[in-house]
């Protein structure tokens, strides 16, 4: 009876490794995972720019502080909880790095600037955390851990920009001419 246990025991093992070593992404989901690659480098590297060409040194200050706290929780989940991906590739799927750098960047942005600035990194992020589930480098719970992480540190360390530059936007029309007023103090 004990070699028949072992027997299934063996061939279970056998099935499992089988199936982590014959998971082969579609074309699709290479091209996904690749775009999602470039998406989570570019996103803060845009907000770096941005941040630069705006002068706005205390901005920078909590964006590191957003990026090293991000980081620094995320690795010490991934490290400390060890999940496997869903295409075997290792034990580091919880919680997602790039979910978490992402939704850190767009809530920065979003918490300093505001939303004109903020929705469009959140649809950037949103199409990273999905794109990670496709691809199947990540459960759905390990994009979604890593939204609530990077999105908590950008709230704890940022400082909406507008209400300590008394940013003020207001339209303007007449006859002939539309704009807008934009005024702060620096």
């Amino acid at each position: 009876m004990r070699s028949f246990s072992a027997f299934i025991f063996l061939l279970i093992v056998f099935f499992i490794n089988a199936s982590a070593q014959e998971f082969i992404p579609s074309r699709n989901q290479k091209i996904v995972a690749k775009t999602t690659d470039a998406v989570v480098i570019a996103l803060p590297v845009a907000a770096l720019t941005g941040v630069l060409v705006q002068k706005d040194w205390k901005g920078l200050i909590q964006g590191v502080e957003t990026a090293a706290a991000t980081t620094a929780t995320t690795l010490i989940l991934k490290y400390s909880i060890k999940e496997m991906r869903p295409d075997y590739s290792n034990t580091h799927s919880f919680p997602s790095g790039h979910s978490s750098i992402s939704f850190a960047t767009a809530a920065f942005l979003q918490r300093r600037y505001g939303w004109g600035v903020g929705a469009p990194a959140y649809a950037l992020s949103c199409y990273v955390a999905w794109g990670r589930v496709f691809a199947k480098k990540h459960h759905v719970w390990d994009v979604c851990a890593g939204a609530v992480i990077g999105a908590a540190c950008a709230y704890i360390f940022t400082t909406p920009f507008a209400r300590k530059h008394n940013l003020q936007v207001s339209p303007l029309a007449d006859n002939t001419h539309i704009g807008a007023y934009l005024s702060f103090d620096f």
